[in-house]
């Protein structure tokens, strides 16, 4: 019997746990130790980790460009259905909007990074200090709405703008949707160079087991084992997020616009929750997600199969939610002070970048680190969050598919497509 390769997912978990043993032998017993410190804390694991880093900020402006306007061009077919589309786009971008206000309220209530201190690390802290700098410039309301416009695009991409540079891939996608045929060899070029994204994330991610042993380990040898706590902490409040997102949210929208039982909506769609917790990945639930819809809820299949594939493509309300605790607890371990403004900038970022966020395990991480460099939070801080990413990996996925399917049976109940006696039935 073949036995069953070990997931990259897992291999990170385990590197995880090695890294902060590791860390920890070290910081209690040869920290001191001019060698050890030298080549093997500041030496080999810095350098191996910082390198892990500067790889994934290499992935991000071509990514999301390429995601983000392959996206846009998806939301440009909506056309083809009419109200339909329109309302479908809109409630996915609305709770993508709620999500992330959950989760800065959640993070700003249970404060996750707070005397966590990681400006310890001496190299982090230099980046702690650069962008502290940034952040505490606060431009006005009026200048982050009209820096979204970029006066260059091409400039925006060199830069690293990032709203900007989504906002630019935003008119670009929707554009080739309303040229179609007319600019085909464009729309492949940006498909095909999504797609080539896409297997350079994948190509970098195949080595994060063990820079991920690297950064844990050099943050362990420096801090010790109360870092620990602090990770718990992040963990909770974005459990907590994504419970209110499901659980609140979700199921009031779906008992105010349609009248229907948030219960017995949760019971019949809780095994294809179970399925998409298993494997991390809202693409691969689709097939499921449309023929619960059909059997258990009665759902016209001629709504689903649009909503559900695109809600796979452009509402990731879980990872949203993700990247907004992820926001608070990095700034609040490095003691950087985040504005309104800032905040505000973290809720436009994160929903628009949701439009380009593939539906394959982790990728959310990337992206995580375009919403960082958007209020100038140091790179960094997402070694701590990488090797328990898995598990909350599995539950925002189970969130984003459950948010698809509210908002199918809410527009397709809206549009006389949701037959009551199979959704009432038990």
């Amino acid at each position: 019997m073949q036995k069953k390769k070990i997931g990259l997912t897992t291999k990170i978990f385990i590197a995880l746990i090695l890294g902060a043993i590791v860390g920890v032998i070290i910081n209690a017993t040869c920290i001191n130790n001019p060698i050890v410190s030298k080549y093997i804390v500041n030496g080999l694991f810095y350098v191996v980790g910082q390198g892990f880093i500067r790889a994934m900020q290499m992935l991000v402006v071509p990514l999301v460009f390429c995601s983000i306007v392959c996206g846009a061009a998806a939301i440009g077919d909506t056309k083809t259905l009419g109200k339909v589309g329109v309302k479908t786009v809109l409630f996915y971008l609305f709770t993508t909007v709620a999500a992330v206000a959950v989760a800065l309220s959640v993070a700003n209530i249970i404060n996750p990074g707070a005397g966590a201190n990681l400006s310890k690390l001496e190299a982090i802290a230099k980046a702690a200090s650069s962008t502290t700098s940034t952040t505490t410039s606060n431009p006005s309301m009026v200048d982050t709405l009209l820096n979204i416009i970029p006066t260059n695009p091409i400039s925006a991409l060199a830069s690293g703008d990032m709203l900007a540079i989504i906002f630019f891939a935003l008119i670009i996608g929707l554009i080739l949707a309303k040229l179609g045929d007319q600019v085909q060899l464009i729309n492949n070029f940006f498909s095909q160079g999504n797609d080539i994204m896409m297997e350079m994330t994948m190509m970098v991610m195949s080595v994060a087991p063990v820079c991920v042993f690297c950064l844990i380990a050099r943050t362990f040898s420096t801090l010790g084992f109360s870092v620990i706590f602090y990770m718990l902490k992040y963990v909770l409040a974005v459990l907590i997020a994504l419970l209110l997102q499901c659980g609140i949210v979700y199921q009031t929208l779906l008992k105010v616009l349609t009248g229907l039982s948030p219960i017995k909506f949760l019971k019949k769609f809780f095994p294809v929750q179970a399925f998409a917790f298993s494997t991390a990945t809202s693409n691969a639930t689709i097939p499921l997600s449309i023929d619960t819809l059909k059997e258990k809820m009665g759902v016209s299949k001629r709504i689903s199969s649009f909503t559900i594939p695109l809600g796979a493509t452009v509402n990731m309300d879980g990872t949203s939610i993700m990247q907004g605790v992820a926001v608070v607890f990095v700034a609040q371990a490095f003691g950087i002070h985040l504005s309104m403004v800032d905040y505000i900038t973290v809720i436009a970022t994160a929903t628009l970048a949701s439009i380009g966020t593939a539906g394959v395990p982790s990728v959310g991480l990337i992206t995580l680190t375009m919403v960082f460099n958007s209020v100038g939070l140091p790179v960094a801080g997402i070694s701590m969050i990488m090797g328990i990413d898995r598990i909350l990996d599995m539950a925002r996925t189970a969130v984003n598919i459950t948010g698809d399917a509210v908002c199918t049976t809410i527009v397709a109940y809206q549009n006389g497509d949701v037959d009551k006696e199979v959704y009432n039935k038990m």
